[in-house]
């Protein structure tokens, strides 16, 4: 007998349909898995045969094919677990209903009961988008899935109580979200708040301004000049995610298996820190099945690169293409995936190896050349791409011990929130969310400068020889510093601010 149940694959971090289709016919005992199953999908004969087995019900010593087509999409994952045990149960008459009106998702356990199962949330949008009338997921996901609004979830704990549901000798209520989950109203406690953070007023100012346009930022200092604590309290001061941007962010960390168990919804911005050994899978995403990296992880919030002459070459050149689309496309011989990749990047380095040239306290120890060779680690390029590059020097010792606290992160953020809203009040009717998007063709017109920051900026195009590409990111950085002042034209003391922020090598 022939039986069908649908389920769905993850490509990338969007769902595609998938029928599992299982014939039982008379032959040798044997359980074939056909439709381009990665290993763990194999595997799922072995976990199937068990799982079956445990609930009270026996596995036909048969000839048993498991089709899952397409035949020419990639199926990953032991997500196919429960959709390949109900079409046996269905396809050997243990078990009467009709599987087709729903979706089946979750991985097995050997004594049948279901386990958390990475990619829910863009399985159930799908399942919604397709109009499924039941979407049965494991107890333990249930709070994710429910995040997709007007989805009829079932939550099941295991395959005997999944089968007793569906020939109706017990019901399962439908899981409900409670409200508190599904808003990003509740307050999100900051990790560090910047009125802890001593001294370096200047940079919190930078900050402020990056948080306000999303720009690009790298702090160039000594070491122990306060750099890290500085990038780690920008997400305090960012503004709350919106619906739409906790959901795709919610989507990648839980194709990634990262969404903590009691977080069905992300509601703070990420803040990703790798280290600077990390592989370029690591960094961009790749691997034989295609997995979003860190920067992809950190969309919609912030990527951290601590000691960033360390990184590779090759690691900070691919940075090139995302810091420009916001996507990251990864390539393999069966097909590309595009992640996004919409990402503040904040940098910190130190001026040499030993990290004291120019430092006015701490003697260098690091000859002219190796100063030289480590500064051109980071090439032109990547440099052009960078908004704003600003100097972190040491930290007096009154600085240090003085008992008042600096502006706190929320009174910060409450300016900012309200430069973005003018910004998204602009780009109304465009894919544009803040002025670091802004292309030249919305340079040219939202970008209005009075005369005399015009003869400003050609000095400093003559002065610092700004290529095109710095020329309009000064243009984007005024025009921020002017919303933080509620201001619709540029002025001369925004652009003058905005070239301050201009990176430039240090001369040897």
């Amino acid at each position: 007998m022939l039986a069908k149940v649908k389920t769905a694959a993850v490509v990338g971090l969007e769902g595609h349909l998938v029928d599992v289709e299982v014939d039982i016919s008379s032959g040798l005992p044997a359980m074939t898995i056909v439709g381009l199953p990665d290993a763990a999908v194999q595997e799922a004969r072995e976990r199937v045969r068990a799982a079956i087995r445990n609930s009270g019900f026996s596995f036909p010593m048969k000839r048993i094919v498991v089709n899952l087509a397409p035949a020419d999409l990639k199926k990953a994952g032991p997500s196919y677990d429960l959709p390949m045990a109900v079409g046996i149960l269905l396809s050997s008459e243990q078990v009467s209903a009709d599987g087709s009106r729903g979706i089946f998702l979750g991985e097995l356990s050997l004594d049948g009961s279901l386990r958390h199962t990475r990619g829910i949330l863009p399985m159930v949008a799908l399942a919604k988008e397709e109009k499924i009338d039941t979407i049965i997921v494991p107890e333990i996901d249930a709070r994710e899935a429910a995040m997709i609004e007007g989805a009829r979830i079932i939550p099941v704990a295991s395959l005997a109580q999944l089968v007793g549901y569906l020939q109706g000798e017990i019901t399962i209520p439908e899981y409900k979200a409670d409200e508190a989950e599904l808003t990003l109203d509740q307050p999100v406690t900051p990790i560090t708040d910047l009125a802890e953070i001593k001294g370096q007023e200047h940079v919190k100012r930078a900050l402020e301004v990056a948080a306000a346009g999303g720009h690009n930022v790298i702090m160039n200092g000594p070491p122990g000049s306060g750099k890290t604590l500085l990038a780690r309290a920008l997400p305090s001061i960012l503004p709350p995610m919106t619906g739409e941007e906790a959901l795709e962010v919610t989507k990648i960390y839980s194709v990634s298996g990262l969404l903590p168990p009691d977080t069905p919804m992300i509601r703070q911005r990420p803040f990703r820190a790798p280290h600077y050994t990390i592989s370029h899978a690591g960094l961009v995403g790749g691997g034989h099945w295609p997995r979003p990296g860190e920067i992809s992880l950190s969309h919609r919030g912030v990527l951290f690169l601590d000691e960033l002459p360390e990184f590779g070459h090759s690691l900070l050149e691919v940075l090139r293409q995302p810091l420009e689309d916001k996507v990251v496309t990864i390539s393999r011989a069966q097909g590309s995936v595009t992640f996004p990749a919409s990402f503040m990047l904040v940098g910190a380095m130190n001026p040499c190896p030993c990290g004291y040239y120019g430092d006015p306290f701490r003697k260098c120890i690091c000859s002219p050349g190796l100063v030289s060779r480590y500064q051109r680690r980071i090439s032109g390029p990547f440099i052009d791409r960078v908004d704003i590059f600003i100097e972190v020097p040491h930290i007096d010792y009154e600085k240090l011990t003085d008992d008042r606290l600096g502006e706190p992160s929320a009174t910060v953020q409450s300016r900012i929130i309200a430069a973005r809203s003018l910004q998204l009040e602009r780009f109304q009717g465009t894919r544009l969310t803040c002025n670091a998007d802004m292309t030249p063709a919305e340079i040219r017109r939202f970008c209005q400068v009075e005369e005399a920051a015009q003869g400003l900026l050609k000095a400093a195009m003559k002065q610092l020889y700004l290529s095109a590409r710095a020329f309009h990111r000064v243009l984007k950085l005024a025009r921020t510093i002017a919303d933080l002042e509620n201001s619709v034209i540029i002025k001369v003391h925004h652009v003058a601010e905005a070239i301050q922020y201009r990176p430039r090598r240090t001369e040897i």
